[in-house]
């Protein structure tokens, strides 16, 4: 029996899609969240695309028909949270089309003289520009930046520079702190829950990134479903004060639970399970009291994610 008060908020990369292929049941989730009109939004903290860059991009890729109201991005979050925090406000933008047409949905002008904020997305900037930025911020501009990504992953093996690290440059350059939205900021959280409805008492994030999708709904009090098919290996779960609520090799395991009508709790999660001792007669999910030098480690191979 489907719950009809449960809404889902739902990170892209890695955990929908890896490069330009759908990952197992992704189409297969979509449809069935459909067909059971349970409300779903897809959340990222890429600012540069719109949300119809990124309904055509999951066309191409299989999944059809989706609407900008399914898609939440960084860049909106920010245009929200100026919106709301500071009308009538001016911003100088360094990002692509997504930050740019949210300013303007909102009716937020670009200033090249005297900004209120310089806000930071992704993109590749010019020299100019960001000497641009600096200059204004030396004038009294704040710095607001759309997320806190150092980096994004663009395939199995290869990333690029995020928001975080062009807004490094700045902080360094002026002694100015950003403040940053996107994901974990509980803002990204709180704004994409109301666009869910104000019907859904159960919203469950599913993400792929312990720094940004974990932590961000762990700190808002809703449900974190971490799933393997993308930045995160079981091991990296280690490093962390906080865990998931559930750990699922995939969007396709919580397909397959839905649709047999009984979805696992965090004791009985087939991956999480792995973690943990489990050969006493509850089969406890607790570890043991003291360290066991045999359980997972893994030092990181690259800089965190985000600060």
């Amino acid at each position: 029996m489907i719950n009809k008060d449960i809404g889902f908020l739902i990170d892209m990369d890695g955990v929908i899609y890896r490069e330009n292929h759908l990952l197992p049941g992704a189409l297969e989730w979509v449809q069935y969240m459909r067909e059971n009109a349970i409300p779903f939004i897809f959340l990222t903290n890429n600012s540069a695309p719109t949300p119809d860059d990124l309904a055509i991009k999951l066309k191409h890729l299989g999944i059809p028909n989706l609407t900008e109201k399914n898609f939440y991005t960084a860049a909106m979050n920010t245009a929200d949270f100026l919106s709301e925090t500071h009308p009538l406000c001016s911003v100088y933008s360094i990002g692509e089309a997504g930050l740019s047409s949210a300013f303007q949905s909102k009716k937020i002008p670009n200033d090249q003289l005297h900004p209120h904020y310089v806000v930071v997305g992704e993109g590749n900037p010019t020299l100019e520009k960001l000497n641009k930025a600096h200059e204004l911020i030396e004038k009294g501009a704040r710095l607001i930046v759309t997320n806190p990504d150092n980096w994004c992953p663009v395939g199995s093996e290869k990333t690029r520079p995020g928001a975080g690290a062009l807004a490094a440059y700045l902080e360094a350059s002026t002694g100015q702190n950003g403040y940053y939205l996107g994901k974990p900021n509980p803002y990204m959280f709180a704004q994409a829950r109301k666009k869910l409805g104000k019907n859904i008492s159960r919203v469950i994030m599913i993400g792929d990134t312990m720094e940004t999708d974990i932590r961000g709904a762990i700190e808002l009090g809703i449900e974190a479903y971490l799933v393997l098919s993308g930045s995160t290996s079981l091991e990296d779960t280690l490093n962390y004060v906080y865990q998931p609520t559930r750990v699922l090799e995939g969007i396709h395991e919580l397909l397959e639970e839905y649709k047999s009508g009984q979805p696992s709790d965090r004791k009985s999660s087939p991956t999480l399970s792995s973690l943990f001792h489990t050969n006493d007669k509850n089969n406890s999910p607790l570890g043991s009291q003291h360290k066991d030098s045999q359980r997972l480690e893994r030092r990181r191979s690259r800089p965190q994610m985000v600060k």
